[in-house]
């Protein structure tokens, strides 16, 4: 019994539907060879070719062959042609095959539903499982942490086939941008080049960087290789490509084209590693052609190739399990034409039996559910590694299916050990001690040393990545233009002409908003750079403890007591003690004053109440400022204060004579004027300090480089305020030790590495800096460029002494110029004063007559001091007489005579006796009995006279005028008497004989 089969396959016409064409003959060759399958029956096929967009046309080509009898039909076509004959099938009970295919390889769309009459079946089932793209791509986005990214798909493919994930993206708050591939692709480009401007050229670039394409492999080997020939994309981009019809051709062509990581998404089909098991599924065997991995044309079989071979082997059991229960429905010739026809009463049965059981093939294992579909679907997630090789490697990165999700990671484990192979280019700034050049050979590549450069070496050490390194040519750190364009360091990572920006760079809103930084390796802070205060020589450093007002006011101290205490001993004179030699003048008062204030003592004595209550408290005073004196001039000459007045950027920011800038354009420079000007974050201190800094537009107080502001620190009256980090070395290598800084202790911002935006760099460096930081290697590599044991003080506004807290010869220089100018003066006053003498030598008296004495003064003197009553218990008064100079011939007489006159002190005469050559005071109380003697013990030198028994009468004329030497001389008249020296009987003899050079005066 003979029994004829018939598929129908109805195929669009192009090159992939011949190849279709070939393995749909294939398989049913196969099975045609197959005795344990289909015994002696045989299948019977009929290929129609037909238009995939004319649906009309395909419902025709499937009427007719119906017309013939037909047992299943088998279609690969697109969704449009697909609802047509779903709905032709469904009306005639024909079971349908349908093998979806995308125009032109693109990526599929799920085939919107057909409209179908309530309470029929359908009779299409769905050989390729649904789509799945939208699930895996958002997977793989999420992994990888993507929040801004470029979709590129071509003309061909349905955009209505990734509205959810559009969806998904715009929920989750992605930035997704659109983007349709033309045909002719290099036009395309060009197109770009010619309308968009250099800045939005830039930033389309940067668009690139991370894309997702959702087209076919040939479209995307074109775009690859025009983007990246066009240099719109570097080594660091990350391209997705997803499309389930990727082959190992395909993936390796990709790959030799692309630049950067690419990661490429495909459907895979589970098989065994042996080639037998790969070939003989159960009670078949398949074609070897099509089995083995290592033959060509396996290598090229496409999908719908697959699930056609597939499908075959599936009706073909199918038939088999029909004719062994025996309920076989003939084929029936059915008419799409007629409106009475009938549907085939087999048709449910067939149905039925096709999903009820499944078949391993070329696909792993095709089945249907319930409701018609595949289900059984493997993604594999191929990945390779970051670089500018060509032929880079491809690894399987993870799997997807519907059940279990993603299985495995899609992080790189080769970029997250090392990055050996990877070179990156460098840009930096010098700014010491950050980046420094440290050898420099003609010839030769410069070398670079410095703290920036430790990390970055630190960095390559365990990553296993090398680096070129150069200066950025403008040699700035780079702002934002007037025309919206970066220059310095970071243009050149955002024109991606670096890939990493490297020196004493701070992490910005600004700068971060363009390009990428790491985490922060030091903290950063504020600071000004000031020079210190040098030690001048004051001579007059003795006068320093107190004001000049203060030293006013002593001075006029001392004159305003020495006139008071004269005052009050004019007002009661005091008692001089026998043998003293001062008197009460204005100027010995003075003199008092002044020696007892330097704690020298005087020679005056007062004894009178009120000026002993003055000295007193005089004294008392005097104590208290020289104690006060002597304590504030040790602290003074001993210990270095600090004189400077700017201790804090609060002090800097509210004096206006020391003048003070940054670098203009700098991030310090944005940050003081941000600080001052945002109403949000407004600060007076940053407000002061912006009204210095912008003074006359910033072209007064800025400069152009850090250096420059160095040097007008060093070199005139100027504040630099640049990054601490970078003073506190300035200060620290000195030479001189001539600077301190001053800084914020509370940093608001770091020190990080740049990247270009996207950069997939930032994140392993990142997590290397912090187990750098953790371990404490980027302490060490600080202490080297700042250690703890600094020579110079950082924090001292003057220069500090070298050796211990001796003085120097600065601090009493004063003092010394004090005692010259004294000696000075002293020298002078002295030949003032013998000049004088010289001049006024014609006019003193002789020595003659300076013995003579008025003795009519003498006999009133007397009288004065004598009571009328000459009894002996009467005394003189309490007046008193100065007898000088006496005249003595021997001074070891005179003293031995003297000392014999040692009762007479019953009375209050005092003498005293000069002697020109040695001084001898000598002091004596005379008693009232020796009264009657007095005559005889006291005469004129150089003068003869008699006795003066009657002391009332004698004396001639007037007394006129005071000698010279304390005594008393003639008056010009010369009315006086003169009586000459005689030495007395009955008195003591003092036998100090007539020597004209002494003489006594009383």
């Amino acid at each position: 019994w003979l029994t004829q089969l018939v598929a129908q396959w109805i195929q669009g016409i192009n090159w992939s539907a011949r190849k279709d064409d070939e393995v749909f003959r294939l398989a049913v060759a196969d099975l045609n060879l197959n005795n344990e399958i289909l015994e002696t029956e045989k299948i019977t096929i009929s290929v129609e070719f037909v238009d995939g967009n004319n649906p009309f046309q395909a419902v025709q080509e499937a009427c007719e062959l119906m017309n013939r009898g037909i047992l299943a039909l088998v279609s690969s076509i697109g969704c449009m042609s697909a609802g047509s004959l779903q709905t032709l099938a469904d009306a005639m009970h024909i079971p349908h095959l349908f093998i979806q295919r995308s125009p032109a390889g693109t990526p599929r769309s799920a085939c919107p539903p057909t409209s179908r009459v309530p309470g029929t079946d359908d009779y299409t089932l769905m050989v390729r499982p649904p789509v799945y793209l939208n699930e895996v791509i958002m997977q793989v986005v999420s992994e990888y942490s993507w929040q801004k990214f470029v979709l590129f798909y071509d003309s061909d493919f349905d955009i209505r086939g990734i509205e959810d994930f559009l969806d998904s993206t715009s929920q989750q708050g992605m930035d997704v941008s659109l983007q349709k591939v033309e045909s002719n692709i290099n036009m395309m480009i060009t197109s770009l080049f010619r309308t968009m401007r250099v800045e939005e050229l830039h930033r389309y670039r940067d668009t690139l960087r991370r894309a997702v394409l959702f087209m076919s492999p040939a479209t995307a080997k074109a775009f690859i290789t025009e983007v990246v020939e066009t240099n719109l994309v570097a080594f660091d981009c990350h391209w997705i490509l997803i499309n389930e019809e990727i082959s190992d051709y395909d993936l390796q062509e990709l790959v030799m084209k692309s630049i950067g990581r690419l990661t490429l998404v495909r459907q895979m089909f589970p098989m065994p590693q042996n080639t037998t098991q790969r070939c003989v599924k159960h009670n078949h065997r398949i074609n070897t052609s099509l089995c083995d991995p290592k033959n060509p044309k396996a290598q090229q079989l496409e999908i719908t190739n697959r699930y056609i071979y597939d499908t075959v082997l599936l009706l073909a059991n199918t038939f088999h399990r029909k004719l062994e229960d025996r309920k076989w429905h003939s084929m029936a010739s059915l008419s799409c034409i007629r409106k009475n026809s009938k549907p085939w009463q087999g048709g449910k049965s067939m149905l039925d039996t096709v999903k009820k059981f499944g078949v391993s093939g070329l696909t792993s294992f095709l089945e249907f559910t319930d409701n018609g579909t595949n289900p059984n679907i493997f993604f594999e997630i191929l990945g390779t590694n970051y670089g500018e090789d060509r032929g880079r490697g491809v690894s399987r990165l993870a799997t997807w299916d519907p059940v279990h999700g993603l299985n495995g990671t899609l992080t790189d484990r080769k970029l997250e050990n090392n990055m050996r192979g990877v070179v990156l280019r460098v840009v930096t700034v010098l700014e010491e001690p950050f980046v420094m050049v440290s050898e420099n050979v003609l010839g030769k590549p410069k070398k670079y040393q410095g703290f920036s450069i430790d990390v970055l070496d630190a960095l390559a050490n365990y990553l296993g990545f090398k680096y070129e390194i150069y200066v950025a040519p403008d040699h700035k750190y780079g702002s934002l233009q007037p025309d919206g364009q970066w220059n310095g360091l970071m243009g050149e990572l955002v024109f991606k002409r670096a890939d990493v920006g490297l020196s004493a760079l701070t992490i910005t809103p600004e700068r971060e908003s363009v390009v990428d930084f790491t985490t922060r390796y030091m903290d950063y802070s504020v600071g000004v750079l000031l020079r210190k205060a040098e030690r001048t020589v004051d001579m007059f450093a003795c006068l320093a403890p107190f004001d000049l007002s203060l030293w006013a006011c002593i001075a006029g101290t001392v004159l305003l007591v020495g006139i008071l205490v004269y005052l009050l001993n004019w007002l009661n004179p005091p008692r001089l003690p026998m043998g003293s030699v001062s008197s009460t003048t204005l100027y010995n008062s003075m003199w008092f004053v002044y020696g007892s204030f330097v704690q020298q003592g005087g020679e005056v004595p007062y004894t009178t109440l009120a000026t002993r209550m003055m000295m007193g408290v005089w004294w008392m005073f005097a104590l208290i400022v020289i104690s006060s004196y002597t304590a504030n001039l040790a602290a003074f000459l001993t210990i270095s204060r600090i004189e400077n007045s700017i201790q804090s950027l609060q002090d800097l920011s509210k004096q206006t004579e020391l003048p003070y800038g940054t670098v203009l354009d700098s991030a310090v420079y944005d940050q003081v004027r941000s600080k001052a000007m945002n109403p949000f974050e407004r600060d007076p201190m940053y407000s002061q300090m912006w009204r210095m800094i912008n003074r006359t537009g910033g072209g007064d107080n800025n400069v152009e480089e850090s250096k420059e502001g160095i040097r007008k620190v060093k070199y005139g009256r100027f504040g630099f305020v640049w990054d601490a980090a970078v003073l506190e070395y300035v200060a620290n290598n000195d030479e001189d030790c001539s600077f301190y800084t001053v800084s914020n202790n509370a940093p608001d911002r770091g020190y990080g590495i740049a990247m270009q935006h996207g950069s997939p760099y930032r994140d392993i460096f990142s997590q290397r800096i912090l187990e750098l930081q953790q371990n404490g290697d980027m302490d060490i590599l600080k202490l080297k460029w700042w250690p703890k044991d600094s020579p110079c003080d950082l924090y001292s506004s003057v220069q500090t002494r070298q050796r211990g807290n001796a003085l120097d010869i600065h601090s009493f220089a004063g003092v010394f110029c004090v005692l010259a100018a004294g000696v000075v003066l002293s020298c002078l006053i002295a030949m003032v004063e013998s000049w004088w003498s010289r001049r006024k030598g014609s006019r003193v008296p002789s020595k003659e007559d300076d013995k003579e004495i008025d003795l009519e003064h003498l006999h009133r003197r007397v009288n004065s001091l004598c009571t009328e009553d000459e009894s002996p218990h009467k005394q003189f008064s309490t007046s008193s007489v100065d007898l000088t100079p006496l005249d003595m011939d021997a001074l070891p007489a005179a003293r031995q005579a003297l000392e014999q006159i040692s009762d007479f002190r019953n009375t209050h005469i005092t003498t005293t006796t000069f002697i020109p050559e040695q001084i001898q005071t000598l002091s004596r109380s005379l008693s009232a009995k020796a009264a009657a003697g007095f005559s005889a013990g006291f005469g004129s030198g150089g003068s003869g006279g008699g006795g003066l028994q009657d002391h009332r009468t004698g004396g001639v004329g007037p007394f006129r005028q005071r000698a010279p030497n304390g005594g008393f001389f003639r008056s010009p008249i010369k009315t006086m008497s003169s009586i000459p020296y005689q030495p007395t009987g009955p008195g003591p003899n003092f036998g100090y004989g007539n020597d004209p050079d002494r003489g006594t005066s009383i």
